[in-house]
């Protein structure tokens, strides 16, 4: 059986999850990645990456407790899951495996 399709922009807000450990939702991952890539990071898009990675299995969500800062609102908090870090491990092993590849060109 092979891995699921992981986009790039899948790849990124998966490694994001894993980086904030617990405190991943929405926005920050969203601030995360804006602030480590220098990227235009659209909030819809990061919380469709989320529902996407959830549906594949590589991240799981629950609801944390409410704050008056979010008007009472609950925030949606996304953990990687075992397999979400083993395909991350496997990503990692074909692109360093790729670039390891890659022959010792001169340019002229």
């Amino acid at each position: 059986m092979s891995r699921p399709y992981l986009g790039e922009f899948e790849e990124l807000v998966l490694l994001t999850v894993a980086i904030l450990n617990g405190t991943a939702y929405g926005l920050a991952i969203a601030e995360e990645l804006k602030r480590r890539t220098d990227r235009s990071i659209n909030l819809s898009g990061v919380h469709m990456a989320l529902y996407r990675l959830e549906d594949k299995g590589f991240v799981k969500s629950e609801l944390g407790g409410a704050t008056a800062a979010r008007g009472g609102r609950r925030k949606r908090l996304f953990l990687i899951t075992a397999y979400g870090k083993r395909t991350l491990d496997e990503l990692r092993l074909i692109r360093n495996d790729l670039w390891e590849a890659i022959p010792n060109l001169s340019f002229s």
